[in-house]
């Protein structure tokens, strides 16, 4: 599928004029000695006495304010510009330290150096990133919760305090503020090409990054604080974000060749593409999605807006009207409640709404987007194996909006099997998907119980009397009962009547329902209501499983030992019955919760009455398992208390079963 050309450029008229044009229109010059004092401070002042402000005398007058700091921004450049790289580091390396990235700001004066457009758009992408980190680090000297927008923070009062209104009125000129130049924005979401962005942008903002960090220093001298910076944020098994296989040399020659014929490559942003790749060669990874992710959006924007016949959402914005971004290109309607047809036209909804969800915006996952462009993630020890996915994921698209001409590279066997990889994407980070990792890992801590240390042979007699009681007998019989009720719904061999909780069946069946399909995207409001309730079931069931192992185990080396008193040795052996019939119905509630989610589209179905029933009844499980964690944690150790509580529970999940308001049931 080919798509029309995107144009020469992707900024409206009014902000290209603001972003190329307006900063150029005085041709005043500035020595750089009214800027910086003999002892290398930034002349503040000099700077703040160029932000102009509406009659009102409080709100930035933005276009006036470019207008006039766009001399002092030539002079920055030209200073720096002439200064080596060994002057540059004695005269401001110092003042980069409080924003944690000294060597960032480094490069990109190396940048400055080389004048290569591409070059200095990704430098300034990465000093907005970082900048924001540590304004937020300086934020919480004196408040708490540090705000997530960027221009949230900068007009926040704790920063106004320590850097002065003043101050953070010329940082709202360059980013932040919709109203002015917002560089931050339009490159981190994919509307600015190279060529739009004026390197001299890039170097005033190195510069009063130097400067903050002076008034900084100040600030901690005097009132003795401290400053912290946050830790960075960490990905956490990488196995889970492995779709595609290992790229090699080979197939970024083909990405390479993609790029220079597919339509979904604006070809104003060609030398962004070219770039990411030559990144990926020289391992750095960050560099490669950084330089990527707003390339993804611009061309599924291009699609979004030739899909839903809205080509002036191609362009960015004004100040008052919202950008086209993932996160509305993703959404399931458009303005008033219009269908979105961009999944409709990718055809596999998995190949990329569910990726994109998956890797930008699920709060479960590694949410790249958000975490480069804030700031929060380590470039330096960024993993290769994310980046492979993200470039993986962009030559899927590259083929599938290329013209039908391109079948050799399509045909190649590489894009073949990263074309299958994409047809076959399943969700890995929304709550649904959650649920089913969780549960599968909670059977598997249950299924451990029957390899814990064994009973000793001479109190084996006194446990199976403890068998015989009717209330074990009847807890099991309810327990069969209940999962009789439910075999129709189950896979084949993964069910036996003869032992209905066999902890390999059991985990058989939970592992043959969580591959079950589910749609996740777009789920209603009252699915994910329910699985939140669902997930916290799991959540204590688990809590319960390892807390029955480890009182296990300590028990039992405490037996060996004698050093239990005989109260404490009664109880190990109440314990002992108890988790037997525990194990059973943690595996039924497991099995309850999997059958559930299978059929979870059903809750959508039900009338407002019985969906209220239906989530009193899975909140009444949820106290019953709170509870249960209580009871078996090594401070109360209540074993009898815990057969009763599981009794009553058993009696109203039956009663539930059997009054047919199980999604079972609705099923049928």
């Amino acid at each position: 599928m080919a798509l029309p050309d995107s144009g020469a450029t992707c900024l409206s008229p009014p902000v290209h004029y603001v972003i190329c044009k307006l900063g150029f229109e005085k041709t005043d010059t500035y020595e750089i000695n009214n800027l910086l004092a003999e002892n290398g401070e930034v002349c503040w002042q000099a700077v703040t006495e160029h932000v102009c402000y509406l009659e009102s005398g409080e709100s930035v007058d933005f276009i006036k304010s470019i207008r006039s700091l766009g001399p002092v921004c030539e002079s920055v450049h030209l200073h720096f510009t002439s200064l080596t790289k060994e002057q540059f580091e004695i005269q401001y390396a110092l003042w980069f330290h409080w924003t944690n990235c000294t060597e960032l700001f480094l490069e990109v004066f190396d940048v400055l150096q080389r004048m290569q457009a591409t070059e200095v758009a990704l430098g300034l992408m990465k000093l907005t990133s970082c900048l924001e980190r540590a304004l937020g680090d300086v934020y919480l000297l004196i408040g708490k919760d540090c705000p997530f927008l960027l221009r949230d923070l900068l007009i926040s009062e704790q920063l106004a305090i320590i850097f002065g209104q003043a101050v953070m009125n010329v940082l709202r000129v360059f980013i932040g503020s919709p109203h002015g130049l917002n560089l931050r924005n339009v490159l981190w979401h994919g509307f600015a090409s190279p060529q739009e962005i004026p390197a001299k942008y890039c170097a005033m903002l190195l510069f009063l990054t130097a400067g903050l960090g002076q008034l900084l220093q100040k600030y901690l001298l005097k009132t003795r604080c401290v400053l912290v910076h946050r830790p960075y944020v960490i990905f956490v098994c990488l196995e889970e974000l492995d779709v595609f296989p290992d790229l090699n040399l080979e197939t970024i020659s083909i990405a390479e060749e993609l790029i220079k014929v597919s339509s979904f490559v604006l070809k104003t942003m060609l030398p962004f593409w070219m770039a990411a790749l030559t990144a990926f060669r020289e391992r750095r990874y960050a560099d490669c999605v950084i330089l990527l992710l707003p390339q993804l959006e611009a061309g599924l924007r291009l699609l979004f807006t030739t899909t839903n016949k809205c080509p002036n959402r191609l362009l960015t914005a004004e100040p008052f009207a919202l950008y086209t971004t993932f996160d509305e290109m993703l959404a399931k309607h458009l303005d008033k409640e219009v269908v979105n047809q961009l999944p409709a036209v990718l055809e596999e909804p998995a190949m990329a709404s569910e990726f994109l969800w998956d890797f930008l915006n699920h709060q479960e996952g590694p949410r790249l987007r958000d975490r480069l462009s804030h700031g929060e993630l380590n470039l330096e020890a960024f993993p290769r194996e994310v980046a492979n996915q993200i470039v993986a994921f962009a030559i899927t698209l590259l083929c599938r909006f290329s013209d039908e001409d391109m079948v050799a590279f399509k045909e190649h066997m590489v894009i073949k099997t990263l074309m299958s990889c994409a047809s076959c994407y399943r969700a890995r980070f929304h709550p649904i998907s959650r649920l089913k990792k969780q549960v599968l890992e909670c059977m598997k801590s249950i299924g451990l119980w029957p390899e814990l240390p064994a009973v000793p042979e001479e109190h084996a007699q006194m446990i199976k009397g403890l068998e015989g009681n009717a209330e074990a007998s009847t807890l099991i019989l309810m327990i069969h009962e209940i999962i009789s009720q439910f075999q129709q719904y189950m896979p084949q061999n993964c069910y036996s009547s003869d032992d209905p909780v066999n902890s390999i069946l059991t985990e058989r069946l939970l592992t043959a329902l969580c591959d079950t399909p589910i749609c996740t995207l777009y789920s209603p409001r009252p699915v994910l209501e329910a699985v939140v309730v669902l997930r916290k079931i799991t959540t204590q069931c688990h809590q319960v499983s390892e807390q029955v192992t480890a009182s296990t185990e300590l028990r039992s080396r405490q037996w060996m030992d004698k050093t239990l008193r005989s109260r404490q040795r009664h109880n190990y052996l109440r314990m002992l019955n108890s988790t037997k019939f525990l194990s059973a119905v943690l595996q039924l509630i497991l099995m309850l919760i999997t059958l559930e989610l299978v059929n979870i589209h059903l809750v959508c179905k039900k009338n407002p009455s019985d969906y209220q029933q239906y989530l009193k009844f899975l909140k009444s499980v949820l106290q019953y398992t709170e509870n249960l964690v209580t009871y078996t944690s090594p401070e109360k150790n209540k074993w009898d208390e815990t057969m009763e509580l599981t009794y009553k529970a058993l009696i109203k999940i039956r009663k539930t079963s059997d009054s047919k308001l199980m999604l079972m049931q609705l099923a049928t």
